[in-house]
């Protein structure tokens, strides 16, 4: 609780912020890298807050895009064994012990999300996201999914299995979408926003 009691002292101003996810274990001379790199500069430049796990990999790419555009960088920190230190481009930065309250704390800030390649924890908060809006505890957001060659399989099975099963419906197919283009991803965020914008004010809230 104290945790995410911190968080919502130190978040609480930040304004409009997109959450991006990724692997730590990307390197710098990914092409995932950029792209993360990318779209964190262009959200950062259209007036957006930045949200990654303060790690290295694509969450270093991230903050770093923003930081480096003079936007509002935060990292969400949490040691880990493959991850030794957090990276240097955050404006603001948080520690966490628990991923509980790391992960909520990606959902009370965002309205948006951000998916490129990663293992395990990526995947935890991609999943995460779409219950969230599936089950409405969160208002509907923008989830896109950075590189279509990384998602393609998944996203087939989604509809062949799971959907084909009946665990999902058909509408949850377009709950996300893939993109390749930084620029066409922030701009279909600028876009959600602005409709944001013209509609009741949109406060995030904890995920019930």
């Amino acid at each position: 609780m104290s945790e995410l009691h911190n968080a919502a002292e130190k978040l609480g101003h930040i304004g409009p912020a997109v959450s991006v996810f990724g692997s730590a274990r990307i390197s710098r001379d990914s092409p995932h890298y950029e792209t993360a790199r990318a779209v964190a500069d262009a959200l950062a430049q259209a007036g957006f807050a930045v949200i990654a796990g303060g790690g290295p990999g694509i969450m270093e790419a991230a903050n770093k895009g923003a930081f480096e555009a003079k936007g509002t960088s935060v990292g969400l920190n949490i040691k880990l064994p493959h991850e030794a230190s957090n990276n240097e481009f955050q404006t603001i930065s948080l520690d966490f012990e628990y991923f509980f309250s790391r992960k909520a704390t990606f959902f009370m800030h965002s309205f948006a999300y951000v998916a490129l390649p990663g293992g395990f924890g990526t995947l935890d908060e991609l999943f995460e996201a779409l219950t969230l809006v599936q089950t409405g505890k969160v208002p509907p957001a923008p989830i896109i999914l950075m590189g279509s060659d990384f998602w393609r399989d998944g996203v087939k099975w989604l509809a062949k299995t799971v959907f084909g099963n009946g665990m999902i419906g058909r509408r949850d197919l377009d709950l996300f979408i893939i993109e390749d283009d930084p620029a066409k991803a922030v701009q279909h965020i600028v876009d959600f926003h602005t409709q944001l914008l013209s509609q009741e004010r949109y406060e995030p809230s904890l995920p019930a």
